[in-house]
């Protein structure tokens, strides 16, 4: 039987912070016992947290196309991704694979299919040091989701989908200001141009968003796999999601919406890097703001995955009604109990000794070793 023992641990639980030493045994959590110990690897004070669980990152995307029209070698470009995430203290990462094109970009069908099958040949290969699922983005208002999603029906990989507008007017883009400046501004477009994009989008909306939406949750389901709803603005939109099943509630743009979500008993979730920064790079709500109003479940990474962890950090630091084993919670107990992984994301005898050794006087936390299943990773 192999057996590790860590020893002068800050270990995070659930509820409390415990000083203590924490057994191993054979890829799981053995015994924890509150008292100093001479015995195994000395943390010298250092935290102890379970491994961080990200639902929501577009990590991989930018590593597989860094710049526009460029495609980069799909397996370098996953082991980029995976050192980047397991450095950051992530055990259990959800890839998001973008399902639907349109004019403004997207991927050709197959080509999600072909990175899927690239990153579990790498997990055959022993070529990754955390655990990757799949995180389906679906663009609900494009022509193709459905031809896309298809191909991943019988994949056992797939635990997450998410529905997705980002149509003028809709959920992320209340106001044509917002979506002007990230569109018209940012691409550089023409008036002309623009015109005819925003025409396109809302045509595409109105033709086929329900229909999408109905079929996806259905499809999602008959299968088992998680339903997140994404951009809710309105009481609408929540009711609509609780129709749909969703169980996460991601990037909500009102506190309206965000707490309707809540009361639900749906997760809310918001991105770290908002957490960090203080507002939204989009000019929707600020993430502390729910965090005060007790209804912030889960974090996300989202573009930044040291973000995770720093921003639980930022949370118990600056919000008063937050302690930090409530804050670790966000990205590690809660994120794994709203996809249904009941093995992992707290530190408990009988669970996955996904683990993460946390150095934090003051700032940004300095992640100092990860394991994961009792294996050291990084």
């Amino acid at each position: 039987m192999s057996e590790q023992i860590f020893s002068n641990a800050r270990i995070i639980l659930e509820d409390r912070i415990v000083d203590g030493n924490l057994v191993i045994r054979d890829g799981k959590i053995a015994a924890i016992d509150e008292g100093s110990s001479r015995t195994g690897e000395d943390f010298g004070g250092d935290y102890l947290i379970p491994g961080l669980i990200e639902l929501h990152t577009d990590h991989l995307e930018s590593h597989y196309s860094p710049r526009p029209g460029v495609r980069w070698h799909m397996t370098s470009a996953i082991q980029a991704h995976d050192a980047q995430i397991v450095t950051s203290g992530i055990t259990t990462v959800f890839d998001c694979l973008r399902m639907g094109s349109d004019e403004d970009g997207g991927f050709d069908k197959g080509e999600m299919r072909d990175m899927a099958d690239a990153i579990q040949a790498a997990e055959r290969d022993d070529r990754l040091r955390a655990e990757h699922l799949i995180h389906l983005r679906c663009e609900v208002a494009s022509d193709n989701v459905l031809e896309h999603f298809a191909d991943f029906a019988h994949d056992p990989h797939v635990r997450l989908v998410s529905l997705m507008d980002h149509s003028p007017g809709q959920r992320q883009f209340q106001t044509m200001e917002q979506y002007t400046l990230y569109y018209k501004t940012k691409r550089g477009l023409t008036d002309e141009q623009f015109a005819r994009f925003v025409e396109s989008r809302l045509s595409l909306s109105e033709r086929y968003s329900a229909l999408h939406r109905d079929t996806l949750a259905k499809a999602c389901a008959e299968r088992g796999i998680t339903v997140a709803s994404h951009d809710d603005a309105t009481l609408a939109h929540v009711e609509e999601a609780k129709g749909h099943g969703v169980k996460l509630a991601e990037f909500p743009t009102s506190i309206e919406a965000a707490e309707a979500s809540h009361q639900s008993g749906m997760s809310v979730l918001m991105g770290a890097p908002n957490v960090v920064r203080g507002k939204s790079h989009s000019g929707n709500i600020a993430a502390r703001d729910l965090a005060k109003r007790g209804v912030l479940d889960v974090l996300s990474s989202d573009y930044v995955p040291l973000s995770l962890l720093h921003a639980s950090f930022v949370l118990a630091d600056e919000i008063k009604e937050i302690s930090l084993p409530q804050a670790v919670a966000m990205v590690t107990a809660t994120p794994a109990r709203t996809v249904g992984l009941a093995d992992r994301g707290r530190i408990e005898p009988g669970l996955r000794a996904d683990l993460v050794r946390v150095r934090r006087d003051q700032g940004v936390p300095v992640i100092r070793a990860v394991w994961r299943e009792g294996r050291r990773v990084a």
